[in-house]
């Protein structure tokens, strides 16, 4: 790391001369999917902290410590914010360790701890955060129609290479018109937008430890809970997955929430909230190969189209984009990720 890297010297310059940070060592913490780059940083003393690097002309951090401030009063743990510069792009954050939810949940038998723990620090976020979410934009129609328009333009058209007809257009809009109508008479909850396994940390206290949460919104309820549940990195049988959302369900009426008329209701929001999110995910990781050369995430379309199918063909409102999808796109996945994995290594 040299001074071929400008952002790190301005970065060193930071800790060195604003934070008085007697630096000892700095080294790659995590990249995400955004523009932002995260560093664990070693004191003298053998402490250490994360610095978020987020360059000004193309990320802005208000949003990050604003929503901090919003999750802090939830009662859950978020990174402590030690020093920001808003105008450099850069925060100095407690360090919350290196061991993910992802990594403990190979581990099947982890698994009811873990998202224990989880769900009762989502609970808190969306009970005591429907008040708070007033202060967050809306996830609202143009949010959600933009979010899932990624899966015809960079999916369909640029990944599996596909010419979608006029009547294969009309099909998909009223599908996404459904989804966007459903998001919509759900309760309003404080939504993270990606409350899963890789922004989930294992800490000693406080578990689990939630990042990336910058990108939050006020939406519907059903959103964090199916990221969580239906993760694209790691699945879980439905059986097991209905357990936690029913039991999460009680526990949201008992504080307060509204849990819908009866528990299918509930996970008619879980799976159709879903389905919007993993349209949008599928355009977002065929755009993170295509235009930031990304290739790691095409390795989680499978799962996340799997997704897709079941909970389409759950819905009788969305028989006919359902027999679209596994007819026209499950087909053409495997020699689509084959051309372009084969091409990545190159």
């Amino acid at each position: 790391m040299s001074s071929s890297d400008p952002r790190l010297d301005q970065l060193r310059h930071w800790l060195a001369t604003e934070q008085r940070w007697p630096l000892a060592r700095l080294a790659p913490a995590s990249a995400d999917a955004s523009f932002r780059r995260y560093f664990r940083v070693w004191s003298s003393d053998g402490s250490t902290r994360v610095v978020m690097d987020a360059p000004p002309d193309k990320e802005d951090v208000a949003p990050y410590l604003a929503v901090s401030a919003l999750l802090e009063r939830c009662g859950v743990h978020v990174p402590r914010i030690d020093a920001s510069d808003a105008r450099q792009g850069f925060v100095l954050l407690e360090d919350l360790g290196s061991v993910s939810y992802l990594s403990r949940l190979q581990q099947p038998a982890n698994a009811d701890a873990l998202y224990g723990d989880a769900l009762a620090a989502l609970l808190r976020i969306q009970l005591r955060g429907r008040e708070l979410c007033a202060q967050l934009a809306p996830y609202d129609r143009p949010v959600l129609a933009r979010e899932m328009a990624l899966m015809p333009e960079w999916f369909c058209a640029r990944h599996l290479k596909l010419t979608l007809d006029d009547r294969e257009r009309t099909l998909i809009q009223a599908a996404f018109e459904f989804l966007i109508e459903e998001a919509l008479l759900q309760p309003t909850v404080l939504v993270h937008r990606d409350y899963h396994s890789r922004n989930l940390m294992v800490v000693p206290q406080d578990n689990p430890g939630i990042i990336d949460f910058q990108d939050a919104l006020a939406g519907p309820c059903g959103y964090d809970l199916v990221s969580l549940l239906k993760d694209c990195y790691i699945d879980w049988p439905r059986a097991r997955v209905e357990a936690w959302v029913l039991r999460y369900r009680q526990q949201w009426i008992a504080g307060g929430g509204d849990g819908g008329r009866d528990a299918a209701m509930f996970l008619r929001w879980f799976d159709l909230a879903g389905l919007q999110r993993h349209i949008k995910v599928l355009g977002i990781f065929a755009r993170l190969w295509y235009r930031d050369g990304k290739s790691g995430y095409l390795a989680d379309l499978p799962r996340t189209l799997d997704y897709v199918c079941d909970a389409a063909r759950r819905y009788a409102e969305l028989r006919e984009f359902s027999r679209w999808v596994e007819s026209r796109l499950l087909p053409q996945l495997p020699q689509a990720n084959a051309r372009e994995l084969a091409g990545s290594r190159l």
